[in-house]
């Protein structure tokens, strides 16, 4: 055995010593994107699912998918917002189809708004606020989830959905001022 073989069995590779670094940045880098953007993930699966413990489920999903995935990351194609967003978005979707396949139900049933209202006042959505969102569209409901539960920048959305920053912004002028429009309706009848 030669010299330079007795020191390499006794310390591991440039390459190991490599690979453990990345990994050791990588999940730096995911625990800071995490501290930064939990809520706004959260957020997002709070306007769209029907319990807290499915919002807390599909949100840690979302950053173990992103840790896995965080080597196909590109920059340069969108911001990590908006990479978390669409991951998020995907989860989403599958948890619809997993609901749909265990219970049989159609999927228009799993964005019913109803399904947000709990007993925990300090959880889920107001009985009037979901009965308002009810009566929007599944496109309109997934941009105000966007906005408002995930946080998103009109321009992230743009991004996100495909549809121009115009679109985005109409939809969601038009949608908002539905909801005004039903949660003042709502006021008046009871008032």
């Amino acid at each position: 055995m030669t010299r330079v073989d007795e020191r390499a069995r006794g310390r591991p590779t440039r390459v190991a010593t490599r690979r453990r670094r990345v990994r050791r940045t990588a999940r730096q880098e995911i625990a800071d994107l995490y501290e930064e953007h939990v809520w706004s993930v959260y957020g997002f699966f709070g306007y769209r699912v029907g319990t807290r413990a499915d919002a807390e489920d599909l949100t840690q999903l979302t950053f173990e998918r992103a840790l896995r995935s965080w080597g196909r990351f590109d920059p340069s194609r969108a911001n990590a917002r908006t990479w978390l967003m669409s991951i998020a978005g995907n989860l989403l979707i599958d948890h619809y189809r997993r609901d749909r396949t265990s219970s049989r139900e159609p999927i228009e049933d799993h964005f019913s708004r109803r399904e947000l209202v709990t007993e925990d006042r300090e959880v889920g959505l107001s009985p009037d606020l979901a009965a308002a969102l009810e009566q929007l569209g599944d496109r309109e409901r997934e941009l105000i989830a966007l906005r408002f539960g995930g946080e998103l920048t009109g321009p992230e959305i743009a991004e996100l959905t495909g549809l121009s920053l115009a679109n985005v912004q109409q939809i969601l002028s038009r949608s908002l001022r539905k909801i005004r429009a039903q949660l003042d309706g709502d006021r008046r009848a009871r008032g």
